[in-house]
């Protein structure tokens, strides 16, 4: 019925894409604190490391 009503809408965001960088940093981070927590584990609990 009210086929020709123009409907002013907000265009959508183009979406990013994802930073190759970013996830380079993410990873060689969590690397980086799970030595940190093995160090620390071994250095509290005075186990001899594997």
């Amino acid at each position: 019925m009210s086929d020709n009503v123009i409907k002013f809408r907000k265009p959508k965001p183009p979406r990013k894409a994802p930073n190759p960088m970013l996830r380079k940093l993410m990873i060689i981070a969590v690397v980086i604190i799970v030595f940190a927590a093995a160090w620390a584990y071994f250095q509290v609990t005075g186990a001899p490391a594997p």
